[in-house]
């Protein structure tokens, strides 16, 4: 058994870093909820713009726009969201391992081939692909500085414009989308090209839009701006979802360490009882020894 010193040394570890988590739980807790009104606030707005193009399939599958040319699959970027913190539970290792997957398992053989790249969007993320330089990319860790659409938007804009010229043949992004606190979803979609949305219901109700100047024009306008959105929804999704990880993540750490407060307090009452015991024979037995 530990002698008392090294219980009391472990039961103030233990306290301290129950005093950190508890800290980290409630500063996660507040930014969740900023997240959290921000990525409610994006969703009906992504939403509508899905109709939009739902009505407008017809004129997204023409040959009117460079974003929505299928080719052949060659050459595949695979954007990577993860968080520039750790301490969120199984957050960060879902996301690298479902991109793992894609480039080791769907994507092989463009991967034999060095055709297959990560950008990484978030510091865990990032380095884990940075020790395969055949297959990564670059980061934008740096948007979690200043994340707002503007520079989601700038990301976007030069991954359209390496679509464009044919640098990328698809491009799909991984992340976490946000359900509530305690569960995230993890989501695998097609960026690039885009694909005339699938209605699976037979009795939807079809919106009457008036268009103009004229649908060629709102087609060439809206794509750019519905990938731009896909990709800062898919970043708000995963803002959320890491602040709600970590706030489910604190919360077990700090009950395992209240249980474990627990035990070591009974450990160290025992041994405290030994050892008065032992003291107390000590001295009975000098007694003993002084009448003989």
């Amino acid at each position: 058994m530990a002698n008392l010193k090294e219980v009391r040394l472990r039961i103030a570890s233990v306290n301290s870093t129950q005093q950190i988590t508890k800290a980290m739980k409630m500063v996660s807790a507040a930014k969740l909820r900023r997240a959290q009104d921000a990525i409610l606030q994006m969703r009906p707005y992504a939403a509508t713009l899905r109709e939009i193009l739902e009505n407008l399939s017809q004129s997204i599958s023409s040959d009117g726009s460079p974003f929505t040319k299928i080719r052949p699959v060659n050459n595949v970027l695979i954007i990577s969201v993860s968080s520039n913190r750790g301490l969120a539970g199984a957050f960060n290792s879902s996301v690298i391992k479902a991109t793992a997957r894609l480039v080791n398992d769907t994507y092989s053989k463009q991967a034999k081939e060095g055709k297959v790249k990560v950008l990484g969007i978030g510091k865990k993320s990032a380095d884990f692909f940075a020790k395969n330089p055949s297959v990564y990319y670059g980061n934008e860790n740096s948007l979690y500085n200043n994340l707002d659409f503007t520079h989601t938007a700038a990301i976007a804009e030069r991954i359209m414009d390496e679509f464009a010229k044919e640098k990328w043949d698809k491009v799909v992004i991984v992340y976490n989308q946000f359900k509530n606190a305690a569960v995230q979803i993890l989501q695998t979609e097609q960026l690039l090209p885009i694909a005339p949305p699938a209605s699976t219901e037979k009795n939807k109700t079809v919106s009457d839009y008036i268009f103009e100047p004229n649908k060629e024009s709102i087609v060439n306008d809206l794509l750019p701006t519905a990938v731009k959105t896909q990709l800062y929804k898919a970043v708000l999704d995963s803002h959320a979802s890491e602040h709600g990880a970590r706030m489910t993540a604190m919360n077990k750490a700090t009950d395992n360490a209240g249980e474990l407060l627990k035990d070591l307090r009974l450990q160290y009452n025992k041994a405290r009882q030994a050892a008065i015991t032992n003291e107390i024979l000590e001295i009975v037995a000098g007694a003993e020894a002084l009448k003989g």
